[in-house]
């Protein structure tokens, strides 16, 4: 019996993959994953069509507006719509940003909430609400930040902080601790190496674009970068094979070139199981 809420390996379902997706038969992907905001209403042919593929695979959201930093108070009008669509789609897990991007509006940005015990305390407070309206355990998703606003602590202490006080889980995103390795300068194998690996729900793998030698941007409109397929591989050595969703959202390539990248995902979860096999025939022999 696994922990994990999917397995295998996953790729993000935007709009414009619908009918590409579809029209193909045995599709090489474990499990899918929406941003509800973008489905939660949405009716008639287009409604119907995502629901073929509820049906058909295993679906996780990641959502865009809980603003779970926010100095607003929740939404509790979204939050009981939200639980009546995971519920309705059978969604195996729910996630969210650790940040914020609203206040009395809506903002375009996801904000990096300051690095302080103050704000650590505050938010998992919040994140517990949330827990409690949906009656399940949430995974927040260490997010790319470019300035850290009133930061008292370390990234990797205030994420561990948080997951620890609002007991929640985390979506692991590879690809943004590499981006904020170079960004900000700290070592990302030791970021790895300090996350609790027992609160990890799946990871996220995406492209990012080389601004500068010191600026990369988290853009997720460009194929994954042989550095985060890298971590991602220590990250499978020192924890195991976790679901791992190949997320795209600009600069959406074929329908073949998606999923040449979640073959990749594929290929890196069975070359890591079939060496601990080994190691462990060789530990037994």
């Amino acid at each position: 019996m696994t922990r994990f809420p999917v397995q295998g390996a996953g790729l993000g379902l935007r709009r414009a993959l619908l009918d590409p997706l579809h029209s193909r038969e045995n599709l090489p992907v474990d499990f899918m994953e929406v941003a509800p905001e973008n489905w939660m209403h949405v009716g008639g042919a287009l409604g119907n069509k995502f629901r073929q593929f509820t049906e058909q695979f295993d679906f996780v959201c990641h959502g865009l507006s809980l603003s779970i930093g926010s100095p607003s108070p929740l939404d509790m009008t979204f939050l009981k719509a939200l639980k009546a669509f995971l519920d309705e789609h059978n969604i195996k897990a729910y996630s969210e940003h650790l940040s914020y991007c609203s206040d009395d509006g809506h903002l375009y940005d996801l904000m990096p909430i300051p690095f302080t015990e103050e704000s650590a305390h505050y938010v998992a407070e919040r994140i517990r609400i949330v827990q409690d309206v949906l009656e399940q355990r949430i995974a927040m998703e260490n997010v790319s930040y470019y300035a850290a606003p009133g930061k008292e602590m370390d990234e990797i202490d205030f994420l561990n902080m948080v997951l620890d006080e609002a007991n929640c889980d985390l979506l692991l995103d590879v690809n943004n601790i590499y981006v904020n390795s170079i960004n900000h300068g700290y070592d990302a194998e030791s970021f790895l190496a300090s996350i609790p690996c027992e609160r990890i729900s799946y990871i996220h793998v995406a492209g990012h674009f080389d601004e500068a030698e010191d600026l990369l941007v988290d853009t997720h409109g460009a194929p994954v970068k042989a550095n985060v397929w890298d971590l991602l591989a220590l990250c499978y050595q020192q924890y195991g094979v976790i679901p791992t969703l190949l997320e795209r959202d600009f600069n959406i390539p074929s329908v073949d070139e998606l999923l040449s990248e979640v073959g990749l995902i594929h290929q890196l979860q069975n070359r890591t199981l079939a060496e601990q096999r080994l190691s462990q025939a060789g530990i037994n022999a």
